[in-house]
């Protein structure tokens, strides 16, 4: 408990501190659309460059840990989406539901969470996990949007405004630029890459106070009280499938695995995926509303309510997966 605990009381004070400000007006009326703004452009880029620019195969891991986390996430998020689908709301609306049943925070909880329990050797798999979470579902989630909201008469049209909506969307050409740049073989200089390691350093923290801040903010008189049922309900979803659908289909895929393999994967690769696939639900669902001028609201109490039930289920895992002192 006191792993988890360690792990989530960051979070909820970098909310806090947002709520607190945002009530107080200490930042100033346009402080959440400009904190939103710089994570956007400037420090979500960053760490996706980082991300994808650190990627090669020595440091993958065993066969099929990527195939196993990667197939479980984007099955999660495949449920949400439909789901939201099947309750009658927008592509891209779904799409954002969908990330909040399938997008992890696994940069402020899970690196630290695995580095606790395992020690150095749970740095790797939790990097890993990071990749296919940060970069591809976001990519995926990127694409349904922008084909949502840039439709035109005519399947061309259509293609050339999402072509050159995403080629102009910075979360899209920065993992795109550091995978390039990994397939180079040339490095950065130091003085580059402390700048983007402090710029995306920064992603997190802000993320987490621009949703307190956003939190803040009085109720929409146009949200009345009709519209709570549907939303509780699909809050309800979204926390269900993050918490619990993401964990069990990951443990299936790796025992599938392990059966066609014939091989178990090291028990520190395998118990980082089933803990990371029960991360709570990250920021990155709520940046994306804010960007596209989507449903913020529902999104953020997503991330609240799946971080706070977090504390439970993740303490739960812990004690089946990680016995004892001995299993680092």
């Amino acid at each position: 408990m006191e792993l988890v605990l360690s792990a989530v009381l960051p979070i909820f004070g970098l909310i806090l501190a947002g709520y607190v400000c945002g009530r107080r007006n200490t930042l100033g009326d346009g402080a959440t659309d400009s904190l939103n703004r710089f994570v956007v452009y400037l420090a979500l880029p960053a760490l996706l460059f980082l991300g994808a620019a650190h990627v090669n195969r020595a440091t993958a891991g065993p066969p099929g840990f990527l195939v196993a986390f990667s197939a479980a996430m984007m099955a999660s998020f495949a449920l949400s989406f439909a789901l939201e689908r099947r309750a009658g709301h927008r592509v891209a609306d779904s799409a954002i539901a969908g990330l909040g049943g399938g997008y992890a925070n696994t940069g402020f909880m899970g690196i630290p969470l695995c580095l606790a329990l395992f020690g150095p050797a749970g740095l790797q798999p939790a990097l890993m996990a990071s990749l296919p979470n940060i970069s591809g579902l976001f990519a995926v989630a990127l694409v349904l949007i922008e084909f949502d909201l840039q439709s035109a008469p005519g399947l061309g049209r259509t293609l050339l405004k999402v072509a050159g909506a995403l080629a102009r969307n910075p979360l899209v050409v920065a993992p795109l630029a550091g995978f390039a740049l990994d397939l180079s073989g040339l490095g950065m200089p130091p003085a580059v890459l402390h700048f983007m390691t402090l710029l995306g350093d920064a992603a997190s923290p802000c993320a987490l106070v621009t949703i307190g801040l956003f939190l803040s903010h009085r109720p929409d008189p146009a949200h009345v009280p009709g519209d709570q049922p549907a939303e509780l309900r699909s809050i309800v979803r979204q926390v269900a499938t993050k918490l619990l659908v993401q964990p069990g289909v990951t443990w299936l895929c790796l025992l599938a695995l392990e059966r066609w393999q014939g091989v178990a994967m090291p028990t520190v690769w395998s118990a980082s995926a089933i803990l990371i696939a029960a991360l709570p639900t990250g920021t990155g669902p709520f940046m994306l509303a804010k960007l596209y001028d989507r449903e913020a609201a529902s999104i953020s109490r997503v991330i609240l309510v799946s971080t706070i039930l977090s504390v439970v289920s993740i303490t739960l895992l812990v004690a089946g997966l990680v016995p004892g002192p001995a299993t680092r």
